[in-house]
């Protein structure tokens, strides 16, 4: 690298003028040896053969490199009125120009002319480019400064050249070029450890883990205490569901630097979403001890306390994050944005941290508005919003409970939850286990079972402060519970209760699968699914709107073999040509014949190539009606079977019960009627359902390669399987093929109820919070 650009700092940019004259008539003599020095090796840009005009520049350009900036810009401006174009001294003035800084527009606008002027008279100079490229960058100017380095890559290629523009391809999110750029810097120069970093950040922002690990492994063999390299890492491992390799190569990152902030707030939110909130914490705190105004880990800190129902911190953290108000033309951070709700939910929790869960229903209680802004993720300006009230000093604090002081019998259901939770991991890229997530939801799993039973048996529920026979709705309500208490970062809520005004707009829930470059790992299994849905929905519609030019389009769609092919197809119809959507169909049980609209596939592309392929389902009333009637039909009629099982435990009856909770759930699947959760709350219900019919699930949801016979390929996320199954027979069939039902224990009947066990809010935040760990070493009757 140009050594002109890298001069040691002085203090003078600190001290203002005064200071920087004191430094002028103190360093005088060693500024005019070290300008000989550089004058007589010709170390600087453009030099001439005059040895005193080079002095002279030398000078300047010694001033430069001890931060005196003013004083050099003096220098090169005296030298400019005796010869105008003297390429140096504008070079070296435009320098001088940069330095001062680029926060003042003046200096950036007189850095960029003085670049330009040199550029006019000396355009064969690659470090001109270059120079005037990391000008216009911090400025924004983002495709004139790839311009730029472009010109100079062509003047002459470099290793530095290539990362140069890399980087800002990389800020630019086109990680592809980017990667290209960084390989091509990395075959020029092999050793260099930030450009292996950011070739496999390339990869990490594409969703391309594995590749990414290598990479990142690669730069740690090129510079072994490379704390970035580490908590990248870190992340990837993270990113992938590898708990425990992303917690080495987070410590590894903090035993270099037991201060390195970056890594104190990933690790701490890795943690948290692992379910280890304890451990989350003291990453929190110590992340602003180092830095008091970092708002994640203020964030954080304040949504672990209200977790494990330590709501007066909590809530403590959250008014310094509402604080933190940003500046006028600023974006607020996503912290900010969520703050406000998450406060005044904490507060709702705890006002009924001791009363009944049976007694009231968050969905009503909460106001329509403030729901519905939450669930979207919109900035807080709720009109006549009443706050909820604040902190009330008699309700105390949830206190920690130990395992040993729970009875024996409760133990016992303690660890069979966590086993039953542990069965609904994905082991899918993507997807970190939560051991929090994964009790509270085995516990929701049995108390489905204790009150499915109940039911079948003629027994009255209470729910919602009501005594009467349980709905299906109460069935998915009481997973609802257990997901929301377990993280409540996340707007756990029905749609169909949202305000009449948004459900007439239709509520929408989108999951981006590949966005510009970015792939969503964790849908990948699917896309060789959902490209053979999209040809054959693109024949039929050129089969009746362009029938001339269907032998055309066949042809096309045989040589389309990844999602990015489609886009040549748009052309083919106007209409077409900046992208189509293709709508499911999901087939009726209760009407024959009859079809509800599925979810939306779309699919847009621009002139790039970069596409946006996401997937929706919209909540609209209408739509909620009739997936509502066809579940209440298929709950009538497993309540009806559920009774005579009760009875007669015949194979028949059973086999048909299990085929109706799964088909129940197939359309609950479809509808997603919930802004959050809907996945393992519907298999949470699955499980318990399928317990109180006699059956228990004891294979675990497949990685993603199974069976031939039902499928190419079965993938492992029990929601997508359940949209894109041609219907609630198919979805039933791949289902059952990996759950691998067995009869179930008859020591699960000796269990205490959960409901009556964990009767409030607070009880529920206790056992969550209570560690279990020697559950793992004993052995469990019932599993």
């Amino acid at each position: 690298d140009s050594s002109f650009l890298h001069f040691h700092e002085s203090d003078c940019d600190i001290g203002g003028s005064s200071s920087c004259e004191s430094i002028l008539s103190l360093n005088t003599e060693k500024i005019l040896s070290q300008a000989k020095l550089l004058a007589e090796q010709k170390r600087f840009p453009f030099a001439t053969d005059n040895d005193n005009t080079n002095e002279e520049l030398a000078i300047a350009y010694v001033l430069i490199g001890n931060g005196l900036y003013d004083e050099a810009i003096r220098h090169f401006s005296t030298m400019l009125q005796e010869e105008p174009e003297l390429v140096s001294a504008i070079y070296g003035r435009g320098i001088a120009y940069g330095k001062k800084g680029l926060h003042d527009m003046k200096n950036a606008e007189l850095a960029l002319f003085e670049l330009s002027r040199v550029i006019s008279l000396e355009p064969d100079h690659p470090e001109v480019f270059e120079q005037r490229a990391e000008i216009l960058s911090p400025l924004g100017r983002i495709s004139e400064a790839l311009s730029d380095l472009t010109k100079a890559i062509q003047l002459q290629p470099s290793a530095r050249l290539y990362r140069h523009r890399g980087t800002l391809y990389f800020i630019s999110e086109d990680y592809a070029t980017a990667h290209e750029d960084f390989q091509r810097s990395l075959e020029l120069n092999k050793n260099q450890p930030i450009a292996m970093l950011y070739k496999g950040l390339t990869f990490f922002h594409r969703g391309l883990l594995k590749e990414a690990i290598e990479s990142f492994k690669e730069a740690l063999k090129q510079k072994a205490d490379f704390i970035d390299a580490y908590k990248s890492l870190g992340q990837a491992y993270r990113e992938l569901g590898n708990f425990d390799a992303a917690t080495e190569s987070f410590q590894k990152a903090l035993l270099l630097n037991q201060n390195h902030v970056q890594t104190l707030q990933l690790k701490g939110m890795m943690l948290y979403h692992h379910g280890s909130l304890d451990e989350a914490l003291k990453n929190f705190k110590r992340c602003l001890q180092l830095e008091p105004y970092n708002e994640v880990c203020q964030y954080m800190k304040g949504l672990s306390h209200v977790a494990m129902g330590q709501f007066y911190e909590g809530i403590k953290a959250q008014t310094k994050v509402m604080l933190n108000d940003p500046l006028p033309g600023q974006k607020a951070s996503p912290e900010y944005l969520k703050v406000k709700y998450l406060r005044e939910y904490s507060r709702y929790l705890h006002a009924h941290l001791d009363t009944p869960l049976t007694e009231y229903n968050t969905d009503t209680d909460l106001p329509g508005n403030f729901k519905d802004h939450w669930a979207k993720n919109l900035p807080f300006l709720i009109e006549n919003y009443e706050e909820q009230p604040g902190l009330q000093p008699h309700i105390k604090d949830v206190l920690f409970q130990n395992f040993e002081s729970y009875k024996p019998d409760v133990q016992e259901l303690i660890c069979v939850a966590d086993h039953l939770g542990s069965m609904m991991q994905y082991e899918t890229p993507g997807f970190l286990p939560n051991k929090r997530i994964h009790r509270a939801m085995g516990l929701a799993t049995l108390e489905v079972m204790q009150a499915v039973q109940r039911t079948w048996a003629n027994s009255k529920v209470r729910m919602n402060g009501k005594t009467r026979l349980m709905q299906w709705r109460d069935m998915f309500d009481i997973a609802v519970k257990w997901r929301r208490i377990a993280d409540p970062d996340q707007p756990v809520l029905w749609l169909d209760q949202m305000p009449a005004r948004s459900l007439s707009r239709g509520f929408n829930n989108h999951i981006n699968l590949i966005r510009g470059q970015v792939i969503n790992m964790r849908y990948l299994e699917y896309f060789e699914k959902i490209l053979h849905f999209i040809k054959d929905r693109i024949l039929v519609y050129h089969g009746a709107n362009n029938p001339k030019g269907l032998l055309e389009v066949r042809e096309a769609l045989e040589k389309v073999h990844k999602v990015e092919d489609l886009l040549p197809i748009m052309k083919f119809n106007s209409k077409t040509r900046d992208g189509f959507t293709v709508n499911t169909k999901v087939p009726s049980l209760k009407d024959q014949g009859k079809e509800y609209d599925g979810f939306t596939i779309t699919i847009t592309g621009d002139k790039v190539g970069n596409i946006l392929f996401s997937v929706e389902t919209q909540t609209t009333e209408e739509r909620t009606q009739l997936y509502h009637a066809e579940i209440d039909a298929l709950y009538k009629d497993l309540t009806a079977k559920g009774k005579i099982l009760i009875l007669s435990a015949e194979l028949g009856e059973v086999d048909a019960v299990c085929n109706l909770i799964l088909s129940l759930v197939y359309y609950f699947y479809n509808l997603m009627p919930l802004s959050r959760g809907s996945s393992v709350i519907a298999y949470s219900v699955i499980m318990g359902a399928l317990m109180a019919s006699g059956k228990e699930v004891s294979g675990k949801i497949p990685k993603g390669k199974a069976s031939i016979k039902i499928s190419k390929c079965i993938s492992s996320l029990v929601d997508f399987e359940a949209m894109t199954a041609p219907g609630s027979e198919a979805f039933t069939k791949i289902a059952r093929s990996w759950m691998n039902l067995k009869s179930i224990s008859p020591s699960y009947k000796s269990l205490p109820s959960v409901s009556e066990t964990f009767p409030t809010l607070r009880t529920m935040i206790e056992v969550l919070n209570t560690d279990s760990s020697h559950c793992l070493k004993k052995t469990i009757v019932v599993v």
